[in-house]
């Protein structure tokens, strides 16, 4: 079915409800915006799919089999907002771990093939957190989940990373959030905003002012 879909999420910190019954679906070749304001369980929602937080209620399917945590299925990576590659360890030795079918166009990309013997943790902290998201984008899974990947970099970077997600937009569904929403517009096929503990469709900038993310100048 090539498909992630996620229905009927609800999660709470302590007293707080963050998510209330929120709905996801994702086809390979769609790129969804996830929006919303700090603390509204964009994070949340992304770490449920993957599987490293257990939500009180969830029903998610990948490829029309139900399933209890995405990284067991190994059809899904997920960018986490911290580092996740051992700052010792080389960049060949980490593209191994993730890239096998997708890893001639990576080790060809000049950020990777100038620095493939060099332990990541040598790289600034932007260009660092941009081969981590050349990693998990470039990686096996089918389904790919980013969270904010356009923080730490620079102008240059950003529009750099959004040509590699267009460039395996056909052979991957991407869940993206980011707090840069200019960017979720331009990139994202569709888009959803989280407020409130509910999700709301998105069509057009209107709709962010609609339900109060964007000031109404």
């Amino acid at each position: 079915m090539d498909q992630l879909y996620i229905d009927s999420v609800q999660h709470s910190f302590g007293s707080r409800n963050v998510l209330n019954n929120v709905y996801l679906s994702c086809s390979v070749g769609e790129i969804i915006g996830v929006l919303g304001r700090n603390g509204c369980g964009k994070s949340t929602l992304l770490k449920i799919i993957f599987g490293t937080i257990a939500p009180h209620f969830k029903h998610l399917k990948i490829d029309g089999q139900l399933v209890k945590k995405g990284y067991l299925t190994g059809k899904v990576a997920y960018l986490s907002q911290a580092f996740f590659i051992p700052h010792y360890l080389k960049l060949s030795v980490a593209i191994k771990l993730y890239a096998q079918t997708h890893v001639k166009q990576l080790v060809n990309l000049a950020p990777i093939k100038n620095n493939l013997n060099q332990p990541i943790g040598s790289l600034s902290g932007g260009y660092r957190r941009f081969i981590e998201a050349l990693l998990i984008i470039y990686s096996d899974a089918k389904f790919v989940l980013l969270d904010e990947p356009f923080s730490q970099l620079s102008p240059q970077l950003i529009d750099e990373m959004k040509i590699h997600i267009k460039a395996m937009q056909p052979y991957k569904g991407f869940i993206v959030t980011d707090h840069y929403y200019q960017q979720i517009v331009d990139i994202s096929s569709r888009m959803m905003l989280i407020n409130h503990g509910c999700n709301y469709t998105i069509n057009t900038t209107d709709d962010l002012i609609l339900y109060g993310y964007l000031p109404n100048r």
